[in-house]
């Protein structure tokens, strides 16, 4: 089996000298590489929240605003399976580069928008290529390091996800402030050539050969395209747009179940499948991926609401949001590092996805017992014992997901898990934003005050300052309540996943771990190999 590598940066020296320091150079510089795109890919709908205002101040359109940040991710969540599947078919190296590339055309094309249908529209081609960028990554990393020794590497992805939420919306608004919300856009392109001059000269993988015999499944992916659309528009409008129980959402619900099922059917026939049935008869793949769900419709959950919940009822300063989430997202990043290096060293990893789910059950659970009169210190410990638990499962749930298919199948391995996340995000955000407004509304509406959050459950700093003061300790009041139930349900969420971690089967990952130091004879195989 044919397994991609990355050529050490330095020149060979004689087999046996410097082998060890050789190795991780070079696996270093690529995953330096990977990173800038990785980075490219989470900053971008942070950065872009921040200029939105601006953008709609020049261009018009506020009536389309919605879908700047939708057609991003309606583009990226369909597109990832298929990034996947190509990198499986056609080798990782050149989908990838083509993805990175399809990303800066759409940051150029955003920023030299001239109205809101050309934004979106730009923004749509962006999402595609972000979809590969992020299936690509781990794909690559999957490939390059056995998952015995990817442990190691784990919080440097931890870090990255850490710096695009803490630094997303202080980049934004600095660059919207300074340079104008155009440079929100082109602010990628040099980050984007410096990944892709990196990835071209550092990364050398082997010409993949594909089978001629095989051919594009265009039906499945079509299918599977369209029912990702549906469930994304349903998680998106519903209670927003239009009501839960209104024609548009429930017809939105039939067309995705019916796509999805008929993308079962087809992939069952399908000679070269687009999403390989197969790979879910794995338990602990099939796992892996609910737990990805779930841990999906928890974060995501909560990077909406504690921000809202510290600006609204502890009178936060709304330009520095992102650093509001740093208890949660240093936790994360350490504890992610920690048992990274954990699982490298004993090759054992089962008890990681228990642990983080329990930590993310009390968390949540301490989370929906914040009221008025909670500290910033108190609600900081308890945001960093969620952001514990996520750190347990963050990497885990990808590194075993991995593990368990064969390489042939690793991009289309990397892909689902990652799809299941973003599906997760879109149902998290959805059904605990559906609970708070309702819960905010019906308070507000107790109090007298159901004008003020008709439209909006969320205030803005300006019209909550505006308000008479027994109406903002109302409101105050409300939003408290609301995030009480958003947490209680992502705790009950987060039990289910506590339950299926204990299903996980604890199967060695490939790679051998530490070793003696090796035999000439050995060294240069473990040079040529990575």
């Amino acid at each position: 089996m044919t397994t991609e590598t990355a050529k050490p940066a330095a020149a060979a020296k004689p087999a046996g000298e410097g082998t060890e320091e050789r190795r991780p150079r070079s696996v270093r510089v690529v995953l330096l590489a990977l990173m800038i795109a990785m980075l490219l890919a989470m900053l971008d709908n942070m950065i872009i929240g921040t200029a939105m205002p601006t953008i709609v101040g020049e261009l018009g359109g506020l009536e389309h605003l919605s879908w700047v940040v939708t057609a991003y991710t309606l583009a990226t969540a369909a597109s990832t399976p298929i990034w996947g599947k190509l990198g499986d078919m056609y080798g990782r190296k050149g989908v990838f580069l083509t993805a990175i590339v399809i990303f800066l055309i759409g940051s150029a094309l955003s920023g030299m928008a001239q109205d809101m249908g050309q934004l979106i529209g730009f923004r749509t081609v962006q999402g595609l290529g972000a979809g590969g960028l992020m299936v690509g990554v781990m794909a690559i990393i999957g490939d390059l390091i056995p998952p015995r020794e990817r442990g190691r590497y784990q919080g440097m992805m931890a870090g990255v996800m850490a710096l695009a939420m803490i630094g997303g919306p202080l980049v934004g608004g600095t660059i919207t402030d300074h340079w104008g919300w155009r440079w929100s856009f082109y602010i990628n392109l040099p980050l984007g050539a410096v990944a892709l001059a990196m990835v071209t000269a550092v990364l050398h993988l082997p010409k993949k050969e594909r089978d001629r015999s095989t051919r594009i499944d265009f039906l499945g992916a079509a299918l599977l395209t369209v029912g990702i659309t549906a469930i994304v528009l349903v998680t998106t409008w519903g209670g927003t747009e239009y009501a839960w129980g209104s024609a548009t959402v429930i017809g939105l619900s039939v067309a995705g179940v019916a796509a999805l099922a008929a993308f079962l059917w087809a992939e069952t026939r399908a000679s070269d499948p687009v999403v390989p049935l197969h790979i879910f008869r794995s338990r602990n793949f099939t796992l892996m991926s609910v737990i990805g769900f779930l841990t999906g419709f928890v974060m995501f959950g909560a990077v909406l609401f504690l921000p809202l919940f510290q600006q609204s009822v502890q009178g936060a300063s709304a330009t520095n949001s992102g650093l509001l989430l740093l208890p949660m997202l240093l936790a994360m990043m350490v504890v992610s590092l920690v048992s990274g290096r954990i699982t490298t060293n004993s090759g054992k990893y089962k008890i990681f996805p228990i642990i983080g789910t329990a930590l993310m059950v009390i968390g949540l659970f301490l989370l929906a017992q914040m009221d008025t009169g909670t500290s910033r210190l108190t609600s900081g410990v308890y945001m960093a014992v969620l952001g514990a638990g996520m750190g347990f499962l963050m990497q885990i749930t990808m590194l075993v997901a991995q593990n368990s298919v064969e390489m042939k199948d690793m991009g289309v391995a990397s892909s689902a898990t990652t799809l299941f996340r973003t599906l997760g995000s879109s149902f998290g955000v959805a059904i605990m934003g559906a609970l708070f407004t309702s819960r905010v509304q019906d308070e507000m509406a107790a109090h007298g005050g159901s004008e003020l959050t008709r439209q909006s459950a969320q205030l803005d700093a300006a019209s909550l300052a505006k308000l008479p003061a027994a109406l903002r300790e109302a409101y105050q009041d409300a939003v408290a309540s609301g995030t009480h139930s958003a947490f209680l349900v992502g705790a009950a969420v987060a039990v289910t996943g506590f339950v299926l971690a204990f299903l996980v089967k604890e199967v060695a990952l490939r790679g051998a771990g530490p070793e003696p130091k090796a035999a000439p004879e050995d060294a240069r195989k473990t040079v040529e190999t990575v």
